[in-house]
């Protein structure tokens, strides 16, 4: 199969600011090579740079039965690449004074201060720790859950959930510590978490088909996700999440953004430029710190945390929702550098922000079962494949 390269025309459409679409080589045929061992039906990939975009190619198909190929419109759920918007939506009202993440939830939650650990003891749990997952929160599931309308609906769910630990105590992933984020950030603005994103992030970044909720010409862009039989090992397609989309469902800033290659792009090249962008200023040196650095202390964290990924729990930390790589190691973390950041999605897509070498590499694939998707072989080959491309430092 060969690539299906992305036109200059279709950059200008995703609003990047480059005059034409640059392609590095190699990694097209190295996205080729994941599409010939049924391992993706297709992918649309992007090295972003602090001045612009380096790379923006799409290879094999956003639907196969249709030969629909993919495209810089082509829209992905980024699952948990959320996370980190929300980080961001967190800090911004932190640099406007309205919020310290050092506060307990319940000053701004107060049905939170009732919350009670495993000991028995008071949980004052923090905002930094919801969004490292280190709070012990528990988690809610189940009909009722799937019932919320609202993020506030969540609320009394989360509170009626056991705790998992004391807080503070370890590292572990947590989906309703960071939707509680997301709902302290509509309790301080006085806006649903979706508006407050519109208005203060995706308006001004031009993140045109960044969206928790799919209208028809949305749906007409999705991609269409794929599974890998275990048995024939080919590719047979998956429906989307139901309870991502809809539009009663709450704006979930754990995992429930749907976006585009290019438009994520224009994030990280915000993140890049230490939280500005063109001349405007979204974040504070140190509201960047805060999401860039290890924030957890020596706990072992990540996904990398057994004898098949390797026990490799103590080379990263997590900022306030992001994945920081303190130390490179074998794989997928190999070509990138010392304090590295960001987060991949359950269906594939990845994102991360090197800012030693002054770029980000955005991967949009839509896969429903890897093993782990943070350490998938399509990660590696385009993540190395990207960096051997670029200028030597």
């Amino acid at each position: 199969m060969n690539p299906l390269r992305l036109s200059a025309s279709l950059l200008a459409a995703a609003a990047l600011p480059v005059s034409a679409a640059p392609i590095l080589p190699g990694i097209g045929q190295a996205m080729e090579a994941m599409i010939a061992t049924n391992e993706i039906a297709g992918a649309v990939t992007v090295v972003v740079g602090r001045d612009g975009v380096l790379h923006l190619e799409g290879t094999g198909f956003a639907d196969v039965a249709q030969k629909k190929p993919m495209t810089a419109d082509t829209l992905f759920w980024i699952a948990s690449m959320t996370k980190p918007i929300t980080g961001v939506a967190v800090l911004m009202l932190q640099d406007d004074g309205k919020l310290d993440v050092n506060d307990p939830v319940s000053k701004y939650l107060p049905e939170f201060a009732t919350l009670r650990s495993p000991s028995g003891k008071p949980a004052p749990i923090t905002i930094t720790q919801i969004l490292t997952h280190t709070s012990g929160l528990g988690e809610a599931g189940g009909p009722q859950a799937q019932a919320a309308k609202t993020l506030g609906d969540l609320v009394p769910l989360w509170l009626a959930a056991p705790m998992q630990y004391e807080p503070g105590e370890r590292w572990r992933y947590t989906q309703s510590g960071i939707n509680a984020a997301a709902r302290i950030v509509e309790v301080v603005s006085g806006k649903s978490f979706d508006a407050f994103l519109q208005e203060r992030l995706f308006g001004p970044l031009g993140m045109k088909h960044t969206t928790f909720y799919l209208d028809d010409a949305a749906r007409a862009q999705r991609v269409t996700a794929y599974a890998k039989n275990k048995d024939s090992g080919l590719l047979e397609a998956v429906p989307p999440r139901p309870e991502f989309g809809p539009r009663d469902r709450p704006p979930q800033g754990n995992g429930g953004l749907y976006s585009t290659a290019a438009d994520y792009a224009r994030f990280c090249q915000l993140l890049l430029n230490g939280g500005t962008l063109e001349g405007r200023r979204f974040l504070s040196a140190a509201a960047m710190n805060r999401l860039s650095t290890p924030q957890t202390g020596d706990l072992p964290t990540g996904f990398f945390q057994n004898d098949t990924w390797g026990q490799h729990g103590r080379n990263y930390g997590w900022g306030l929702g992001t994945c920081v790589l303190r130390t490179p190691h074998n794989g997928v973390a190999a070509m990138l550098s010392p304090g590295t950041y960001g987060h991949g999605g359950a269906w594939g897509t990845q994102a991360w922000v090197d800012p030693v070498r002054g770029v980000a590499y955005v991967l949009m694939v839509q896969r429903s079962n890897f093993p782990n998707s943070d350490a998938s072989e399509v990660r590696r080959v385009f993540q190395q494949s990207a960096s051997d491309a670029l200028p030597k430092q």
